[in-house]
């Protein structure tokens, strides 16, 4: 009898582990390349100019589908240098933006969370251009949001 048990526990456990749990598909994983100007206020010592360069960013983006709902992750990674327009000064282009979403395929309900952190660290104090960002939105079945909450800092330093 108890080799008749330990044998069944044997087979439970088995059983169960060759049971997998779902499995983030990648849906994207690659590099893209933007040409970017634009008027920062933090460059030439807070007078501001006009920067412009080349930004690599690197997209990852994951999805996860399990009986109903579905998941996704992403994540934005820039980096690249920027040039400003009358200093000539060199600006380093940094940051992450990642965040989550789900959704339940019955209801329609809607999740968004997301944190982005980007920042252009140029030469000497008072150069630099932090901008950090959370935001989170729910959406019930109804389309209607829930909540939303968006937290924005742009700061030169």
């Amino acid at each position: 009898m108890k080799r008749i048990l330990v044998l069944l526990a044997i087979a439970t456990v088995g059983m169960a582990a060759s049971i997998s749990a779902a499995q983030a598909e990648v849906i994207t994983n690659d590099m893209a390349a933007i040409s970017f100007a634009g008027f920062v206020p933090c460059a030439n010592g807070g007078a501001g100019e006009i920067l412009s360069g080349r930004i690599d960013v690197h997209n990852l983006v994951t999805s996860t589908v399990n009986d109903h709902h579905t998941s996704d992750r992403f994540q934005f990674q820039p980096h690249g240098t920027m040039v400003g327009g009358i200093t000539g000064d060199v600006y380093r282009v940094t940051g992450v933006t990642q965040g989550t979403s789900a959704e339940s395929v019955q209801n329609g309900h809607y999740t968004l969370t997301y944190v982005n952190n980007f920042r252009l660290i140029g030469p000497g104090p008072g150069n630099n251009l932090l901008v950090h960002e959370t935001a989170h939105v729910t959406i019930n079945g109804d389309d209607a949001v829930v909540v939303e909450h968006d937290n924005l800092s742009i700061e030169c330093r």
